[in-house]
């Protein structure tokens, strides 16, 4: 049977990789506690209120914005699909996720939002925006956790760097190997561009010449 490949060989930039990595760290790290809400109108989900969402998306990816792909009517609500483009901050690419958002509404009590003379006075006003918004939100939840995907859901596995986890133990691996590189081996390890990356890292302080 052929040996399959590492994840370093599967990569062209390992460098890049690792940024990678760090970037999705923090993009699957749970939201602050107290900007969870609850809400009590459907199950007393958790969830992330829409100025939560934008504040992220601009501290963290600086540039993003919302393009809507329709609107229409779904039984007693309307919906809005929306697309969130945002530009990756490692490589400067636009990237996008989907999503949709729907709210119901309100009509005079024991009609039907398809009787046009029985739908409140504004209430297609306050829906829309408000199915915007949670198409916005449905769409951030892609990007990961920090956005609330994981709000309402068991039994979820911590996320792990893939790439830097696997080169810092090969590279430990090889500074501690018995015997010891020698310092001319060492110098070199470290005018290796891809190992720069390690220089401020606390585990590889004992071997900085």
């Amino acid at each position: 049977m052929s040996k399959l490949p590492t994840l370093a060989e599967l990569h062209h930039d390992i460098t890049a990789a690792d940024k990678n990595d760090k970037l999705n760290l923090l993009l699957n790290q749970d939201p602050p506690a107290k900007w969870v809400k609850r809400n009590p109108y459907a199950g007393n989900t958790a969830y992330l209120p829409i100025d939560k969402i934008e504040l992220l998306l601009t501290r963290i990816f600086q540039h993003w914005k919302i393009e809507v792909l329709r609107e229409g009517q779904m039984f007693n609500s309307v919906y809005v699909t929306v697309r969130l483009h945002y530009k990756n901050p490692l490589t400067n690419e636009w990237m996008y996720h989907d999503g949709t958002g729907a709210v119901g509404v309100q009509t005079d009590a024991g009609k039907s939002a398809s009787d046009l003379g029985a739908i409140k006075q504004n209430a297609i006003m306050m829906a829309l925006p408000a199915a915007k918004s949670y198409a916005v939100k449905d769409a951030a939840e892609n990007i990961g956790r920090l956005f609330g995907s994981n709000l309402n859901r068991r039994d979820t596995v911590a996320f792990s760097g893939s790439y830097v986890d696997q080169e810092k133990k090969r590279a430990l691996d090889w500074l501690q190997q018995t015997p010891p590189p020698t310092p001319e081996q060492i110098k070199a390890f470290w005018d290796m561009p891809s190992n720069e990356r390690f220089k401020g890292d606390a585990d590889f302080a004992d071997f900085l010449i």
